[in-house]
């Protein structure tokens, strides 16, 4: 071979290698490739699916079954059904479960125990004879309680899960998928703000009966990053491996991921933490506009203000790969100016937001205010003046 044919030859070798790079290095930045069985990852506010791997596979929700049996109980307290005050009687089924080698809260039978003691002892601690005692506590039997926990997953959403207990301990009807627990987790976080701030508690001590004070940590090792991350569940079974359900907040924004069947405690940490950190490198999320709190000026004609303020019945926020950002454009349309008398909640306006040429979402705008129309004297000046100089 010739020194011009080797030297060709080179560079397109060299090429090759450069596309290669080039192409591995672009997959790497559009996709986490996160080393689990099942995983999703959502914005929480526009509820948008950034990433998903296989996310309506059956999984064993295992310990972030726990989710769902803290959403009953809040629910009920949320509703005064319920009292943090209330206390219930550790039964033996419940006892037995600190003894099983679970993880527990290690509460004693014939004990009286708080529902905010057990409330914590189930989301800090993991307590499975937590999980049976509350569950007894309020609705008679676990068994009960798992139809109290299907009836609001129902409510919520979740069309592929199926609760038969209190704690995801070992059962074959206990099943769910990532999407539906991502879905849980969401809407424990929106509806129960207040209570949800006990999914990042690091500790609880429980003064048990007949022993010196027990310390557990909260088992989610993300907390402990001081990354953003303010919950929420793990779980494990030797079935379905490791699991976490995890959310993280930075600057207003927040995300939720959920994976399952990572192969140990390590990949569990550090594929979710690349999961939520992914997001928040890769897209924005921006708010469009807040119900009865974004105002947008509307022109108005033969009205006493020459403008009003129209808002929307809904929240909305847009999620978008940051690489499209100046993509996303948002024009307000309507057959102007808007003729006198508006009553207030008349729609006059459409907010039309698109990426790049397609219309990704179309809110009606409500007049936020009466508006009455000039007397008869002005009306006719007014038009007057309009078909004169052509001035609104």
């Amino acid at each position: 071979m010739d020194s011009k044919n080797w030297i060709f030859l080179s560079m397109i070798k060299f090429l090759i290698v450069i596309i290669l790079f080039v192409n591995t290095v672009i997959s790497a930045y559009s996709n986490p490739n996160i080393q689990a069985r099942s995983a999703i990852l959502i914005d929480y506010h526009s509820s948008e699916v950034l990433y998903e791997l296989d996310p309506d596979i059956e999984i064993y929700p295992a310990s972030m079954t726990k989710i769902m049996t803290a959403i009953v109980a809040f629910d009920l307290i949320k509703k005064n059904k319920l009292s943090l005050d209330d206390k219930f009687i550790i039964s033996d089924n419940a006892w037995r479960l600190s003894q099983a080698g679970y993880s527990s809260m290690f509460i004693m039978i014939n004990d009286e125990v708080s529902v905010d003691s057990l409330l914590k002892g189930i989301i800090i601690a993991s307590g499975n004879d937590a999980c049976v005692a509350l569950a007894e506590g309020i609705a008679g039997s676990e068994e009960n309680f798992a139809q109290m926990m299907n009836e609001k997953a129902e409510e919520i959403g979740m069309t592929s899960s199926n609760f038969s207990n209190a704690s995801g301990i070992n059962d074959p009807n206990n099943f769910s998928t990532v999407r539906d627990i991502a879905l849980m987790s969401a809407y424990l976080i929106k509806n129960y703000p207040n209570f949800y701030k006990l999914f990042k508690e690091k500790t609880f001590t429980w003064d048990r009966t007949g022993g010196e004070p027990i310390k557990q940590g909260n088992r989610n090792p993300l907390l402990y990053k001081n990354v953003g991350v303010d919950g929420v569940k793990t779980g494990y079974l030797a079935v379905e491996k490791y699991s976490l359900a995890s959310s993280m907040i930075k600057n207003d924004r927040r995300v939720v991921a959920v994976a399952s069947g990572f192969e140990n405690k390590n990949l569990r940490s550090s594929q979710s933490l690349k999961l939520l950190n992914w997001s928040f490198r890769n897209t924005n999320t921006f708010e469009i506009a807040k119900k009865n709190e974004t105002f947008f000026d509307i022109n108005t004609w033969l009205g006493k203000k020459n403008n009003i303020k129209a808002t929307t019945k809904e929240d909305y926020y847009a999620t978008i790969n940051k690489k499209e950002l100046r993509h996303l454009s948002t024009t307000i349309n309507y057959n102007g100016p808007v003729h006198a008398p508006i009553t207030k909640g008349d729609k006059v306006a459409e907010l039309v937001i698109k990426k790049k040429d397609k219309i990704i979402k179309t809110l009606p705008l409500y007049a936020s205010e009466d508006l009455k129309k000039v007397n008869f004297f002005k009306s006719l000046l007014t038009s007057l003046n309009y078909l004169i100089w052509g001035d609104v």
